[in-house]
């Protein structure tokens, strides 16, 4: 085999010419004698029969049927704790004693 280097431009034309027509008749040949490995084409995709997709769908339907059919009781939270009168009396005249000692002390803000 000889050095691509040293092919001229002519020569290596019409090696890739041939190497094209050898493509090609390996192809036809191919499809001829019913080779699958000749063609180019992408590998089939498997089908699912009709009756395989609806097993697959009432089994999906039965699972949600599942998890919506139970009550979804929410953990318990917390109540709100109430503040009783007298405590929030309370705290409005603790704040109002604090204020009244800051006015005294001629501060604008705590």
């Amino acid at each position: 085999m000889t050095n691509l280097s040293s092919l001229t431009a002519a020569q290596l034309h019409r090696a890739a010419d041939l190497k094209n027509k050898i493509a090609k008749l390996e192809k036809t040949l191919a499809s001829i004698l019913g080779s699958p490995s000749a063609t180019n084409s992408a590998p089939k995709k498997r089908k699912m029969s009709a009756a395989a997709r609806a097993k697959i769908a009432a089994a999906q339907k039965a699972r949600w049927a599942k998890t919506k059919g139970k009550s979804t009781a929410k953990p318990a939270t917390k109540k709100k704790r109430k503040m009783s009168a007298a405590a929030r009396a309370k705290i409005r005249a603790a704040a109002k004693a604090r204020w009244a000692k800051a006015k005294a002390a001629g501060k604008k803000s705590l």
